[in-house]
């Protein structure tokens, strides 16, 4: 297979491009603003075993760093993520760009889910896209001032003045939260009948936090749809760039809140590919049976109010008894439960305590009989069959047009895992299963998700038999906070430890992204550091992001009570799209 900066050079030229090692061994390769279009284009349609997902698209505020003579960095870089299925591979492609707030061209012709993306890089960073059918704010409130991931806007609320809520910009801020359907590009009527709009939230209990969404609606059915996020964006970007490296870790349990250590493993694999370092064996296999029954506990939650969202009552609380189970050995191993913030650079906080094989055992006997318990309740259950079958039904092909990872993939037929394809922290030396189904509607994402759990408890059970002795950090000088017993040995080791705490590590200047398969699909974090004890800028791709900017293709021609069954079957957590 040719490699794809061979096929770019053949097509456009040997000086078109600027290719840029990067510690994660994806390809980079800087171009032209120019270009940007054709090259993306050949890249999705044209070269062999095409890159045909766009995975992110995010951008970097270069003007605070020092300006390598190498590449042509300026004012802002723009950046793209693609990924090819056929290669198994990622291709990263900058653009840089002057000027104090650019425009680029829009590429939502080109892929679908550019559309979020963009609005996001305009949000955020206040680059326009020519072209974009409908560039607005996303995650930021119409009338908030400035762009907060550019350098200059503040990253504290100590930086800000007072807040204070005058009665003209409480009526400025009521005004812009009305919906007016000629924003959107809606029709108010058809030769028919009027349209109803009907606004779904920002405080509805069908949805899993904070969301809002205003319906199109032609009697009960579903015309078209318009979903507003951002009320839960706390700016968990910005929060990495006032963070020490190792300081940030508590935040990323914050992004999926369900996901628990899986948020930590994300962030961590980046530094310590940036750190260049090994972790040992039984570390890796700590961090991986930590992370499947987190798996299982958010999978439990996802189950208990899916059902609940169509209308079954009980089995919320029998799953919820379940995930406290799981609680119960989190806790007894990290000391914390649901937010256990335990991973640390270069391995986990401490060993595994005296008992924690006899805990991981009992709950390796007493889930497999849940499980068929549930299965009989909910997944054969006829009500929650005729609310599920063929309901919000997309194919393979839409599911990579929009972005979908994780379960919603799989069950198009789509066997693709990362812990499978691309594997980390070990995940290749344990036997288990990919579960697919084949129709892509809301009950085979349940199949999907339901078996999961039988595949995550063979991983558990594996860690179980198999926990390697040995060390449960790695003995790195970059790992934080350092191995206890290098701490005390003289005044100058008890002066790094204290220094590697309170400051963090200095971490060589570079990037990386590591991509894991988190509970909900591809979750990545590209950490760029300029050898400093704080990370220059953090990116967080999370999977919830696109799969919700899917929901009006998806709920098109569906009725309102179908509306719930579709979102419970994309199981997203509101955060996890926010940040």
């Amino acid at each position: 297979m040719l490699d794809p900066t061979e096929r770019l050079r053949q097509k456009f030229g040997e000086s078109s491009f600027v290719t840029q090692p990067a510690k994660d061994g994806i390809t980079t390769l800087w171009l032209a603003l120019s270009k940007v279009k054709d090259v993306l284009l050949y890249l999705k349609t044209e070269i062999e075993h095409p890159y045909i997902l766009l995975f992110d698209l995010s951008a970097i505020d270069e003007r605070s760093r020092k300006k390598d003579p190498d590449y042509p960095s300026d004012n802002f870089t723009l950046l793209y993520h693609l990924f090819s299925f056929e290669r198994n591979s990622f291709i990263r492609l900058k653009i840089a760009l002057r000027g104090e707030f650019p425009t680029v061209p829009s590429i939502t012709k080109l892929w679908a889910n550019a559309n979020w993306y963009e609005r996001e890089v305009f949000d955020m960073f206040g680059i326009r896209f020519e072209g974009h059918p409908h560039l607005r704010r996303i995650l930021m409130p119409e009338t908030w001032q400035g762009n907060p991931l550019r350098k200059e806007h503040p990253a504290r609320a100590t930086e800000m003045g007072p807040f204070r809520l005058f009665d003209e910009k409480q009526d400025r801020e009521q005004a812009a939260l009305q919906f007016r359907p000629e924003d959107w590009g809606l029709e108010t009527q058809s030769e028919d009948s009027d349209f109803m709009f009907l606004n779904i939230g920002p405080q509805h209990p069908g949805t899993h936090g904070v969301l809002r969404i205003v319906l199109q609606l032609d009697g009960e059915d579903i015309v078209d749809a318009v979903p507003d996020i951002g009320f839960h964006h706390r700016g968990a970007e910005k929060m990495a760039e006032r963070q020490s490296w190792h300081t940030y870790i508590p935040y990323t349990d914050r992004v999926d809140y369900l996901g628990g250590v899986n948020n930590n493993l994300a962030y961590l694999l980046a530094v310590e590919k940036l750190a260049g370092i090994e972790i040992p064996e039984r570390a890796n296999v700590i961090r991986v049976m930590m992370c499947e029954l987190f798996r299982i506990a958010s999978h439990l939650v996802w189950y208990g109010t899916f059902a609940q969202d169509i209308g079954q009552l009980s089995p919320v609380f029998y799953m919820f008894t379940d995930r406290e189970k799981i609680f119960d050995i989190v806790e007894a191993i990290c000391g914390g439960r649901m937010h256990p913030n335990w991973f640390r650079i270069g391995g986990v906080a401490q060993d595994l305590p005296k008992g924690w094989d006899i805990l991981v055992k009992n709950f390796i006997d007493y889930f497999p009989k849940r499980l068929r318990e549930y299965d009989a309740m909910v997944m054969k259950n006829s009500i929650f069959k005729a609310r599920t079958v063929g309901i919000g039904i997309f194919t393979k092909e839409e599911a990579i047009e929009w972005g979908v990872t994780g379960p919603g993939l799989r069950a198009c037929g789509f066997d693709w895992d990362f812990r499978k394809k691309q594997p980390y922290s070990g995940y290749d030396k344990f036997d288990f299963d990919i579960p697919i189904a084949h129709h892509g509607d809301c009950y085979d994402r349940a199949v999907v998700r339901v078996e999961e759990m039988r595949q995550s408890l063979r991983i558990i059970e594996q860690c179980w038999k198999y926990m390697p002795e040995g060390e449960y950090k790695a003995d790195h000088p970059l790992t934080t906070p350092p191995v206890k017993k290098h701490t005390m040995q003289d005044i100058e080791t008890l002066i790094t430890h204290f220094l590697g705490v309170s400051w963090g590590p200095v971490i060589p200047a570079g990037e990386a992204m590591s991509c894991v398969e988190a509970t909900k699909g591809a979750n990545s974090y590209y950490a760029i550091s300029d050898g400093n004890t704080s990370p220059y800028r953090v990116r967080v791709r999370t999977p919830s992001f696109p799969h919700m900017q899917m929901l009006p293709y998806i709920s098109k021609g569906y009725t309102v009570a179908d509306m719930l069954s579709i979102l419970g079957a994309m199981d997203y957590v509101l955060a996890d799209i926010d940040r």
